[in-house]
């Protein structure tokens, strides 16, 4: 595979969503993500006539998928042991989808975000569910939340994707990616709806890890999403399970590979990269990725272009050198 040929996915967000960026991203990226959990169903159309007014870069819909989310009106901190309500009207907080909090039972531990938050259920009642923290940390809108004692089926899409996905069909737009699959009958499911597109599916729950040898058999494009598995899973279990998802994959003709989150997560607001980053770059590449995908640091980052750079450097370091050694 010769260095042309590594895919860059790109997210947009404040931070890239302007001329500027995509004139200077024009040769560079290969797709542009938009990512509907961030994205208003209103805003959508506006979105993809700016880019196709201003860019040529093919543009990817990522949606939503089946992920539970958090709607909350304040951000606030919680300390251990607080108990605080969802679900009744007043309520600061409740959960996305709606109908989800029926499907919630007594004893079901809730992990919110990615800042330690982790609640309990300890009480439901016909107007609200009362939860308690298990460990402190902050809540904040629009942040997934996985239940960790159990599984919670979901629809593979969401109605916002529905529509969402309605929009890019008649703007043309030739790319998706599925968030949150679980098996391969999610995946005919998307194949189904979207017969003569390019497709993505991302890997980020246990079940797909379950059933990955399936999965993989089943299409020929998948992104690790590291942030979410990691989630699912444990941290300490993502370099494994990256392995064993390439090892896999190999077996395989024509399978494609990306890898996502936190290639370049400290450019999010320092112009320079980790050493660990530009190791954990070159072991992807070095494991068989197709592309990499570049998230909070080219949505909200402080630095996009200088991160988009860097990636292209690591993509041609990797090229130069893999074989002296």
């Amino acid at each position: 595979m010769k260095d042309e040929k590594i895919k860059i996915l790109c997210t947009l967000g404040p931070a890239s969503l302007n001329k500027k960026f995509l004139r200077f991203a024009k040769g560079k990226v290969t797709l542009i993500r938009l990512n509907m959990s961030h994205i208003e169903i209103k805003n959508l159309p506006s979105i993809i006539k700016f880019l196709k007014k201003n860019c040529n870069i093919p543009i990817c819909l990522d949606t939503e998928g089946a992920q539970i989310r958090t709607k909350v009106k304040k951000s606030i901190n919680y300390r251990l042991n607080q108990t605080f309500k969802i679900k009744n009207k007043s309520s600061n907080f409740n959960l996305y989808p709606s109908n989800v909090t029926k499907l919630l039972k007594i004893n079901d531990k809730l992990d919110i975000g990615f800042n330690d938050l982790k609640v309990k259920v300890i009480s439901i009642k016909k107007n609200f569910i009362l939860l308690k923290t298990i460990s402190a940390g902050l809540l904040s809108s629009n942040k997934g939340v996985h239940v960790i004692n159990r599984s919670i089926k979901l629809n593979f899409i969401t109605e916002k994707d529905e529509k969402a996905i309605n929009i890019a069909k008649s703007f043309k737009i030739k790319n998706f990616a599925l968030s949150f699959i679980n098996s391969t009958d999610d995946i005919k499911k998307f194949n189904k709806l979207l017969k003569n597109e390019n497709k993505i599916y991302k890997i980020e729950t246990r079940k797909a890890i379950k059933n990955i040898n399936e999965i993989i058999k089943s299409s020929n494009q998948f992104l690790i999403d590291r942030g979410d598995l990691s989630k699912e899973t444990t941290v300490e279990l993502i370099p494994y399970i990256q392995r064993k998802i390439f090892k896999i994959s190999k077996k395989y003709k024509g399978k494609k590979i990306y890898v996502a989150t936190n290639l370049l997560e400290s450019m999010i607001v320092n112009k320079y990269p980790t050493r660990g980053e530009a190791n954990d770059i070159f072991n992807s590449l070095e494991m068989g990725a197709s592309g990499l995908v570049l998230a909070a640091e080219t949505a909200i980052g402080k630095y996009p272009r200088e991160s988009i750079v860097f990636l292209k450097k690591m993509i041609n370091t990797y090229f130069k050198y893999k074989t002296n050694y």
